[in-house]
């Protein structure tokens, strides 16, 4: 059944007003000719899955990156698996020690987040990768094992080739003005609060 002539040029008429728009968008649009900083934070499960969609886009255009996760133990993990398949493109460095209960040690965790930050540096200023995730970046942040101020000079330090994710909940006030990008994940619902336990493939 088609729809009334009436309906159907009102559609096409909005429709073409919204393809005029967003080419008049796109056209107004400048390349910043610089790698991008985002930053994935808020309470909702998704924000480090997320950067390594970012990863997969960023492979499919046989491009290198380099991932340091801070936090995160040396577990097991499908991302991590998946990605070891590309040794010559991904260059992967898990630096924390398991959740930040684990260790109740902090000068201890203080301690590692600096080495961990150190190696990102590293990669950041190198030339060598045109995406970099910092993997639970903000969660160390947030706990003062990290300074604010020298993360954003890390990044102010970076290639103009690389772009940059930082990842985790509490992301700083200072890191969110500095980025180009903020996406903040939301909780509506999580299988966890309903008793299920972590599911391979879909959680690690």
């Amino acid at each position: 059944m088609t729809k009334p002539v009436d309906e159907q040029t009102t559609h096409q008429e909005r429709m073409r007003t919204l393809q005029a728009e967003a080419r008049q968008k796109r056209a107004a649009a400048s390349d910043p000719e610089r790698g991008l900083v985002l930053v994935h934070t808020g309470d909702g499960k998704g924000k480090s899955s997320s950067a390594f969609g970012v990863i997969a886009r960023t492979l499919g255009w046989n491009r290198r990156v380099g991932v340091v996760q801070f936090i995160k133990g040396d577990w097991k993990t499908g991302e991590r698996q998946f990605f070891g398949r590309f040794p010559e493109q991904v260059v992967w460095r898990t630096m924390g020690e398991g959740f930040t209960w684990d260790t109740q040690d902090r000068a201890r965790d203080i301690a590692v987040a600096a080495e961990a930050f150190a190696a990102a540096r590293e990669m950041l200023v190198s030339g060598d990768y045109d995406l970099v995730v910092l993997d639970e970046i903000n969660v160390a942040m947030s706990y003062g094992y990290l300074d604010a101020g020298t993360v954003l000079d890390g990044l102010g330090a970076r290639s103009e080739r690389t772009s940059v994710i930082l990842t985790g909940r509490g992301a700083l006030r200072e890191i969110t003005d500095h980025a180009d990008l903020v996406t903040e994940m939301q909780e509506l619902k999580h299988p966890f609060t309903a008793g299920i336990k972590a599911q391979r493939g879909i959680d690690y």
